[in-house]
């Protein structure tokens, strides 16, 4: 008998819906609570939607930048950690609801916050305040020569933004809009301060995130992110490189994305992003993506690209149309762009491949040929009473991850509720159950399956209704706000997920890593020592003012 595949299994649960009591969850104490919880229940992989930063509806997948990070998961407690904030900045902090994120409410409170931070930062480290962390300022210098390929260009464009009362870019003044060379040099001294305030925020995200993502890694779970396969049109990856675009004399896209009448919607999906001129990136070696997918893979282990079958073939809808339907298909740039994605990163590539909605033999050949695991959905599979491919009994292959639903899907229970009596009586019988939990039913169907990555939501370990579903897609309004509380991750819920883990040959396998129980005890005993590290800079800091 050969060598068994190993198999994995693990949580979907965005930062934003991490407990906090700043409004929205962040990479504070609620986040390394979820991580002891996944160590706990046996998990190894957290995976999480779109890091970047935020604009109108909320949505993670239409992001100011392609690169940055959501400045809203910044931990204030951190920040007084580091000496600059104090306790008494985050006295007067709000009572926000545990449950659901208010993102303006919350953007009402922070930002306030984190430029008093660049302020502390910028007048402490001019008197050289004792309370003031010293690797800050190396450490922010570092990043900003790093990664000032995208940076530069982020905190330009939200500097201009933000001066321009949060308008669409397309609705500058025509010198902001398209500046000649020499105008955005001149740009960039007009707004110095203004960037530095941008890029510090980027610095503190990263900084956060690679330590929460450290104290995760030594306990064995490795991280998933996502990334969108498109940019939002209002963002500076658009303004700053109109020319990876097909875009118009004026700026405005010809075409955009979305997807033709399907399973979500009968009008199909008008996502309105603009669509990549492959030609020009195909010239540059596909430069940008590489660029692009090299920074994903420097703050996660592996990546899931939404929207993968764009790449075989993509809906174009004519810009200014009301719905997709009247889109037409056509050609991505195929097996040339991943050749050129093996060419600089390597044979193996950390890429999971969404696949759903209408695929082709075409779509799935390119994602076989180079191994990329695909997904299978059981409120797919189960949503109708006809036998199809997502079927457990029809898994053909190791190489996928089955989700019982996805953060696009309504929570399992809200689901199965929704069903016809008929269905509902076909899923029963199928997986031997009253249908009472459901949720757990589900999950160990998931776990069951020959997959090699088993994935849930958080709202399924936890037995949710339609109320806790994190998006519905072609709805406006009331997605992306659910979070969780901090007894959500209790040592009851963690043994019983751990002990379902095991029986499916799921639990992490144990390899030594060199050094990590010091790192581990280390990491441990600093989130201990935070209170008082916070007191103490509380004391420092009033001696710098």
């Amino acid at each position: 008998m050969g060598e068994l595949t190993p198999r994995y299994a693990g949580v979907l649960l965005h930062p934003s819906s991490l407990p906090s009591k700043y409004g929205i969850g962040d990479f504070g104490r609620g986040a390394y609570a979820f991580v002891d919880f996944l160590e706990k229940a046996g998990q190894s992989i957290w995976q999480v939607l779109p890091f970047g930063p935020t604009g109108y509806g909320d949505s993670p997948y239409q992001s100011f930048s392609a690169f940055a990070g959501q400045p809203l998961f910044i931990s204030l407690d951190d920040l007084v950690v580091d000496g600059l904030l104090t306790r008494e900045d985050l006295a007067y902090t709000p009572a926000f609801s545990d449950d659901k994120v208010d993102y303006g409410y919350v953007q009402y409170f922070k930002n306030p916050l984190f430029k008093r931070a660049y302020d502390s930062f910028i007048r402490d480290g001019k008197k050289k305040c004792p309370a003031l962390d010293p690797a800050l300022s190396k450490g922010f210098e570092k990043f900003r020569k790093e990664q000032a390929h995208w940076l530069t260009d982020y905190s330009l464009f939200m500097s201009i933004k933000a001066s321009q009362g949060g308008v669409r870019f397309l609705d500058w003044d025509e010198e902001l809009k398209k500046p000649t060379p020499e105008k955005k040099e001149a740009l960039k001294e007009a707004f110095a301060s203004d960037m530095g305030y941008y890029e510090f925020l980027q610095f503190l995200f990263f900084r956060q995130w690679t330590a929460l993502k450290t104290y995760a890694n030594i306990r064995g779970i490795k991280i998933v992110g996502d990334i969108p396969i498109f940019v939002s049109m209002d963002s500076a990856d658009v303004w700053a490189h109109p020319e990876l675009f097909l875009l118009d004399e004026e700026g405005y896209p010809t075409v955009v994305a979305g997807v033709p009448p399907d399973y979500f919607s009968a009008t199909g999906q008008l996502w309105g992003n603009p669509l990549y001129d492959w030609d020009y990136h195909k010239k540059t070696g596909y430069a940008w993506w590489i660029s692009r997918i090299k920074n994903q893979l420097s703050i996660f282990d592996c990546i899931r690209i939404d929207h993968f079958r764009g790449f075989e073939s993509y809906w174009a809808v004519p810009y200014g149309d009301e719905n997709a339907i009247e889109g037409a298909w056509r050609p991505g740039p195929g097996a040339d762009f991943f050749n050129a994605l093996q060419k600089a990163l390597g044979k193996n590539l950390p890429i999971w491949a969404e696949d759903l909605g209408i695929i082709t033999p075409e779509v799935e050949k390119l994602r076989d040929r180079f191994h990329l695991p695909g997904m299978k959905v059981l409120q797919f599979a189960f949503g109708n009473m006809e036998d199809n491919d997502i079927y457990p009994y029809r898994f053909t292959t190791e190489n996928c991850i089955c989700y019982t639903g996805t953060h696009d899907n309504d929570t399992t229970q809200g689901w199965y509720k929704e069903l016809e009596p008929e269905l509902q009586d076909k899923i029963r019988i199928y997986m031997n159950t009253s249908g009472e939990t459901i949720h757990w039913d589900m999950i160990r169907t998931a776990m069951g399956t020959i997959a090699k990555y088993a994935i849930y939501p958080m709202q399924d370990l936890l037995g949710y209704d339609s109320s806790q579903r994190m998006n519905t897609p072609s709805v406006a309004g009331g997605n992306w706000q659910f979070r969780v509380r901090p007894e959500n991750f209790n040592d009851g819920l963690a043994a019983y997920l751990k002990k379902l883990t095991g029986i499916y040959a799921r639990l992490p396998q144990k390899k030594v890593i060199p050094g990590a129980p010091a790192l581990a005890a280390k990491s441990q005993t600093e989130r201990n020592n935070q209170q008082t590290q916070q007191e103490r800079t509380s004391l420092h800091h009033a001696d710098c003012r």
